[in-house]
């Protein structure tokens, strides 16, 4: 009988998964537990890395949890380079940032560090792994993840007594190609026990016959479906519709058409409603349309309105149904291009982020990433105020700063806090995209983070405005 070319690659995949001599796990070293904590309120800090002066690589989970497995280090002191994009520990007299540890098998060591943000870090909200490290060393055993590895930027909205969720882009585990029409889930309206990590996000997706996450937002035409203007509004008879805008994109990153759609209640997913703008050489440019992130607002005669802005309001309508559709009842508004900075009064330039009145603070808040910031291009979050959500917004403070790393499209989530709350919650986008070739995080890159700002915090002083409401 002849031997076929491919034996050999055969017998070494079965003595690979074979039991007997191969079989050494059990001989392993435990981990050894390295808990990162911030200094002054003890509590774990996700996305803090370690870096040996080999480059070996270990980076904290929503515990503050990383599972130190390098034999070869073991026993020994180390050196490891404390990165945590605005969380550190002093410099030394190098200028090192960093610590000496001696890691043992079963250990537990403790790593503090100083929070320079003016946000704090919750967690990580998407993508899977979210105890990994914590899983390794028997601790956080009866979590699972969710089905999805990540996701670009989100929409959320309130609609019929549940919070709906949609994310962009979004990546799978099975196969580099995921989804991309949208993919999308449902919460509770109070989906967090607390606002203090480590954070436990459980989301229900929508899903196909086998289980797996399937998009929602399947326009007709090529190429990928983005959609946003997430909002619930009723119609006519009352009854609550949830909408949003869809843009359908070809490669590069080219739009070509613009249109609305509308919540199919009984399939679980957006069907087109009309087409708003089709590029053409006789229509180059995407119109205004109701897209970005909605607020409600009602004017001095008790009208309620929607207001859709990315991160300031650019367009408002009625806040119906109706009016949603029809073109002759959108107004459009002139966003205020820059918003001086509290430090220094320099112009900063707002590209992405979102608003929300906040009764705690008496005024309009927004979170917004900056357009060609430092160090991090699109990396820079700031926060302002404004007593009307038209401005004059500002004097803007920084709130979150990059290391070399991309946080776009942030979002406002006033709907998870009380009224009166002096938390105000907002997530964003980590991606090394757009950034100057950074190494990428493992299982963070591409997913969603979620930060809080406390509204009773000196620092945010500077950012009342010069005549603010009585």
């Amino acid at each position: 009988m002849r031997t076929s070319p491919f034996q050999p690659a055969f017998l070494v995949i079965s003595l690979a998964i074979s039991p007997g001599p191969f079989a050494v796990a059990a001989d392993l070293p435990q981990p050894c537990q390295i808990a990162v904590t911030e200094k002054g309120t003890g509590w774990p800090v996700p996305l803090v890395e370690l870096r040996t002066t080999n480059l070996a690589r270990f980076v904290t989970d929503n515990a503050g949890i990383i599972a130190f497995n390098a034999p070869e280090l073991m026993g020994q002191e180390v050196w490891f380079d404390v990165l945590g994009h605005g969380y550190e520990v002093p410099a030394d007299g190098f200028g090192y940032r960093g610590v000496r540890l001696t890691p043992r098998p079963g250990q537990a060591l403790k790593v503090e560090v100083e929070r320079k943000n003016i946000a704090k870090r919750i967690g990580r909200l998407t993508g899977t792994g979210l105890f990994s490290e914590s899983q390794q060393i028997g601790l956080e055993t009866d979590w699972r993840d969710a089905p999805i590895v990540g996701c670009d930027s989100v929409q959320t909205a309130i609609h019929r007594g549940k919070l709906y969720w949609a994310w962009g882009d979004t990546t799978l585990a099975r196969y580099p190609l995921g989804i991309f029409d949208t993919s999308s889930a449902t919460t509770g309206l109070t989906p967090f026990k607390t606002f203090e990590p480590p954070l436990r996000p459980t989301f229900h997706f929508f899903t196909n016959n086998q289980g797996v996450p399937r998009g929602v937002a399947k326009m007709p035409g090529t190429g990928p479906t983005w959609v946003n203007g997430y909002v619930s509004l009723p119609d006519k008879t009352n009854a609550p519709k949830l909408v949003c805008t869809y843009i359908k994109v070809k490669p590069p990153l080219e739009a070509y058409e613009t249109g609305l759609c509308v919540w199919d209640e009984g399939r679980s997913e957006f069907t087109p409603l009309k087409t708003v703008w089709t590029k053409s050489k006789e229509s180059p440019n995407q119109p205004v349309v109701p897209d970005g992130h909605p607020a409600f607002w009602k004017d001095e005669n008790g009208k309620e309105w929607v207001l859709f802005g990315n991160p300031l309001p650019k367009l408002r309508c009625p806040a119906t149904f109706e009016a949603w559709q029809d073109p002759s009842q959108w107004q459009i508004l002139e966003p205020q291009k820059e918003i001086p900075a509290a430090i220094d009064g320099k112009p900063v330039v707002p590209h992405t982020g979102s608003i929300a009145f906040n009764n705690y603070r008496k005024r309009w808040v927004t979170v917004f990433m900056q357009s060609f910031g430092k160090p991090s291009v699109f990396g820079e979050l700031w926060y302002a105020e404004a007593n009307s959500p038209t401005g004059p917004w500002g004097p803007a403070i920084k709130i979150l700063s990059h290391d070399n790393y991309t946080f776009y499209n942030p979002r406002l989530h006033p709907e998870l806090t009380s009224e009166d709350s002096p938390v105000l919650l907002f997530e964003g986008t980590y991606t090394q995209q757009f950034a100057d070739r950074p190494l990428p995080t493992p299982r963070y890159d591409y997913n969603q983070i979620l930060y809080r700002i406390d509204l009773d915090d000196p620092a945010l002083a500077p950012a009342m405005p010069k005549n603010p409401l009585r």
